[in-house]
């Protein structure tokens, strides 16, 4: 008998406490009570982040598939020659045919189906050579007509083709550092349609571009910096966000730095690209005909130089050669206006004055302060 009344008590005091435990796990989630996760974990955790995980990786998929349809590789045809070359070990001299072949040399992506191109306009710098747009599935198409910007390093070309899967511009006003980026496109002019991932490291940068494919470079403003893999041969080709959209174009990667690269903003594209659909070309923006370097306030201290733009080089027949600017020369002021004071310096000022317009230009040389007058000509002359 007592051995009955203490099984029942055993049995009792066993409900009692597993009511208690599903009754406080109840209340603990209804309530959103913390006392149960310290015991144990709502196991979300693991789960959350491999769910993170798979959002990033099919956000990348999805990218890249929506997208490589309309990235396209840029090749360039060699012209033939004839090389003579000297046997030392007998035979005299002996010749070979070089050149005539496709080379791949840049990237850029399908804006129009009736086939309208965007690239840089590094890239598609050579005259007297064929150029060709080679498509994901390896059609390929001669480009009939270029329209180059140069003053954006950009150019559109044209193609005989149509219903091309034309890519989805974005907006890159509204970018911020830390955003998540794909960027697609010919890397080393070898591996097509490689796809790299990163984030926007900086917004409003000034660099130095060029293609390392023909010896070109020039001073750019306000591009976005990534971290994304962007290499020799991707110039050209699209900066994405996580929708698929184009905020950028690859344009340049620094050659002293690891994961360092740079695109224009899509919104100068579209400026461009508006241009171009109501007039055929570029809108007309005034060029000086220099590359620079501006002088920040502490290097010109230590220098015991004026701020300014310190002039590197000058190209030939434009307005800064005309008015005698010189290399090594520091422009100091623009029509009065002070050009270490704009934020994006000589640039920024130019952006007021069209084609035609006649300015003074107060430079630095020697230690002795000149004033210059020149005229300013066409960016796309």
């Amino acid at each position: 008998m007592n051995k009955t009344k203490a099984f029942l008590a055993g049995v009792a005091v066993t409900l009692i406490l597993i009511a208690s435990v599903l009754g406080g796990a109840i209340a603990d989630r209804l309530l959103n009570l913390s006392l149960l996760d310290r015991l144990i974990p709502r196991g979300t955790s693991s789960a959350q982040n491999g769910q993170i995980i798979f959002n990033e990786e099919s956000s990348v998929i999805s990218v890249a598939e929506k997208v490589s349809p309309s990235v396209v590789t840029i090749t360039v045809e060699t012209p033939q020659r004839r090389v003579l070359n000297f046997n030392p070990f007998g035979g005299g001299f002996e010749s070979r045919i070089e050149g005539g072949e496709d080379q791949d040399i840049g990237s850029g992506f399908i804006v129009d189906a009736s086939g309208l191109v965007v690239t840089n306009r590094h890239v598609v710098d050579q005259e007297d050579v064929t150029y060709k747009v080679i498509t994901n599935n390896d059609k390929e198409y001669e480009v009939q007509k270029i329209t180059r910007d140069p003053s954006n390093d950009l150019a559109i070309l044209q193609i005989d083709a149509e219903d091309l899967p034309a890519i989805e511009l974005g907006d890159s006003d509204n970018l911020k550092v830390g955003q998540f980026v794909v960027a697609i496109g010919t890397a080393l002019g070898e591996f097509r349609h490689t796809v790299t991932t990163g984030v926007i490291s900086g917004l409003g940068r000034g660099i130095t571009a060029g293609s390392p494919f023909q010896g070109f470079v020039e001073r750019l403003d306000n591009v976005i910096q990534t971290d994304a893999a962007i290499n020799p041969g991707n110039s050209g080709g699209p900066l994405l966000n996580s929708a698929g959209q184009v905020i950028g174009v690859n344009t340049a990667v620094s050659q002293d730095a690891e994961n360092i690269g740079f695109a224009l903003p899509i919104n100068t594209v579209k400026e461009g690209l508006a241009q171009f659909n109501e007039t055929g070309s570029f809108a007309s923006k005034a060029f000086l005909g220099v590359g620079y370097q501006m002088i920040s306030r502490q290097a010109a201290i230590l220098n015991d130089v004026p701020q300014g733009a310190y002039v590197q080089t000058i190209e030939p027949g434009y307005a800064a050669e005309r008015a005698g600017i010189q290399v090594d020369d520091i422009i100091t002021k623009i029509d009065g206006q002070n050009v270490a004071e704009y934020e994006d310096g000589l640039a920024g000022i130019l952006l007021q004055y069209k084609p035609g317009d006649t300015l003074s230009i107060e430079i630095w040389r020697n230690g002795e302060i000149q004033t210059l007058t020149t005229t300013l000509t066409d960016a796309s002359s």
